[in-house]
């Protein structure tokens, strides 16, 4: 990534974390994948309960491969017959990996949901957050995150799920009602009652959707 964007990056990064902060979330700044990683296991506490969404950006920082280990209880959904009984397991965790579609400037986070495990979980459950979260969803507002959510973040993961929905075909929001749409529930966390809850890892990359 070009040196200048990086510093733009930093900059901006940092007026996110001042954001959150107000809010009541904990922002961290990641110069790149490898320190992102670093700060995310300093978070979680090792014998802890862990589990996530399709978080894409956790995988690719590598959190994922870190916490299947005999060091943490890791809940893989894709290791459970009955998926409903995983996916209620995670309200109980101690941790909750997760990214977002978009996040705004001053802190906001926006997040859409098919089955919605992730948003309600992210909402009220687990005992932490853990946010990965690239430079590559910073929105100004919450009209450009959710115009994100819908038209970069949903025609994507439709796609790689090989879902037969209007934005899977066209790469935009047709604002369906397809019984393959992934746009059943929008979450816009803009505060956090529970002060410690949240962590939010900003990281200087592009990373997920």
């Amino acid at each position: 990534m070009n040196e200048m964007i990086l510093k733009r990056n930093e900059l901006l990064a940092q007026k996110v974390i001042k954001g959150l902060e107000s809010r009541n979330m904990t922002g961290h700044y990641a110069a790149n994948k490898e320190e992102a990683l670093e700060i995310a296991l300093s978070l979680i506490e090792r014998g802890s309960s862990i589990t996530m969404g399709g978080c894409t950006s956790a995988r690719e920082i590598g959190l994922v491969d870190a916490v299947c280990t005999d060091e943490y209880n890791f809940i893989d959904r894709d290791n459970y017959e009955d998926k409903r009984a995983a996916m209620l397991a995670a309200y109980d965790a101690d941790y909750f990996l997760a990214s977002a579609n978009a996040i705004t400037e001053d802190g906001v986070l926006v997040n859409i949901d098919g089955n919605s495990n992730r948003v309600s979980a992210i909402a009220q459950g687990p005992k932490h957050v853990v946010f990965i979260i690239g430079m590559n969803k910073v929105c100004p507002d919450v009209d450009s995150a959710m115009k994100r959510a819908r038209n970069v973040a949903a025609p994507v993961n439709a796609q790689r799920f090989n879902l037969s929905t209007p934005c899977a075909k066209t790469g935009s929001c047709m604002n369906c009602k397809s019984p393959d749409t992934i746009c059943c529930q929008f979450l816009i966390t803009r505060y956090s009652r529970h002060e410690g809850r949240i962590h939010v890892i900003m990281v200087n990359d592009n990373l997920g959707f």
